[in-house]
């Protein structure tokens, strides 16, 4: 087959806004196993929002290729999401690919990747990406970056700049990070790197050997402690594990050793299809995280479920039944210096 046949297919991202799940999950709290850890852990997403604390919501694995990313915009643009912590595959390679007018296809997990790859077609298990397309993303974060003064920067700052390239543009409304940038939902990615936005750097630094953009992860982890203190009551909804996870948790911790007293996240639900026998933090359960003082066990659930199939079904729970909030806008508690 060629290229553009294999390319044929888009990914379309669920619409949470088009269906209520409260019926389907309602009838699964009334079973049992996994069914019914979903519908408790739509249950604490829905208190978290009662309670009016701070949600960050976290991101691993393959979402937005997989069609999760207009769930995300949608919970940005209502106000059910204060903060993100997030891979870089994710918010630069999957959402800023598309805001730039770029798609996901649906492929075959059994296709030939000898094929795929004189093709320049890229494969995520089931899904293609156009390797042509990606690599200019990669050239638009090195645009992006050369168009800023040459310093150390958050991701959460350069990934703003990000927001700003779109929405002056015109370009990615259903976009994630222009979502965020206009709505002030400050995003994190602590592996910045990792990701075509690393490609891009690199390409960056190499034009600009002598003075460039760096990513500076300590301050990441200090903007999203400063966000915590701030805050006060923080729950946690957690897609998958890994850093994001982790950098989340961590900043309970981190605001303890600043010399603050805080509690722990009061809420915390995590999806996850990661086995914790292993010792691997992905799987780890939020009752261990209790005995590192970074979670509340009492109001946390863990749904060993793939998250194509929980995220939709949980997001469209809450996003029929959450009550109108404050957005809070944490991004306005960082500066930015925005080139004349």
């Amino acid at each position: 087959m060629d290229k553009k046949t294999l390319l044929s297919t888009p990914v379309e991202p669920i619409d949470i806004k088009a269906f209520d799940a409260g019926p389907i999950l309602e009838a699964m709290g009334k079973t049992a196993f996994q069914a019914r850890n979903l519908h408790r852990a739509a249950e604490i997403y829905l208190k978290m929002l009662q309670d009016d604390c701070a949600v960050i919501l976290t991101l691993a694995g393959s979402l937005v290729s997989a069609g999760q990313g207009l769930i995300v915009h949608d919970l940005i643009r209502k106000g059910l999401v204060d903060a993100i912590v997030a891979t870089g595959a994710n918010i630069v390679d999957q959402d800023f690919f598309e805001a730039l007018g770029h798609r996901h296809y649906q492929g075959d997990p059994k296709a030939d990747d000898e094929t795929l790859r004189r093709l320049w077609i890229d494969r995520i298990y089931d899904t293609y990406i156009d390797e042509a397309e990606l690599r200019h993303t990669d050239y638009t974060i090195a645009e992006i970056a050369d168009s800023l003064p040459p310093r150390p920067y958050s991701s959460r700052e350069f990934i703003w700049h990000m927001g700003r390239y779109l929405a002056e543009r015109g370009l990615g409304e259903k976009s994630i990070v222009r979502a965020a940038y206009e709505e002030g939902v400050p995003i994190f990615v602590p592996a910045f790197s990792d990701s075509s936005a690393g490609f891009g750097l690199v390409y960056h630094q190499v034009k600009n050997p002598k003075a460039h953009v760096t990513i500076d992860s300590v301050a990441d982890f200090r903007e999203l402690t400063e966000i915590k203190l701030k805050a006060g009551t923080t729950g946690l909804v957690m897609l998958g594990g890994g850093v994001p996870k982790n950098f989340a948790q961590d900043i309970v911790v981190a605001a303890e050793v600043l010399g603050h007293e805080v509690e722990m996240h009061k809420y915390a639900i995590q999806i996850t299809v990661a086995d914790e026998r292993d010792g691997g933090l992905s799987g780890s359960t939020l009752s261990e995280a209790q005995s590192w003082g970074k979670v509340d066990a009492a109001l946390s659930q863990m749904v060993f479920a793939e998250a194509t199939l929980a995220f939709p079904l949980l997001a469209s729970y809450v996003y029929h039944r959450a009550p109108a909030r404050a957005k809070r806008r944490y991004a306005d508690l960082f500066s930015v210096e925005v080139p004349a």
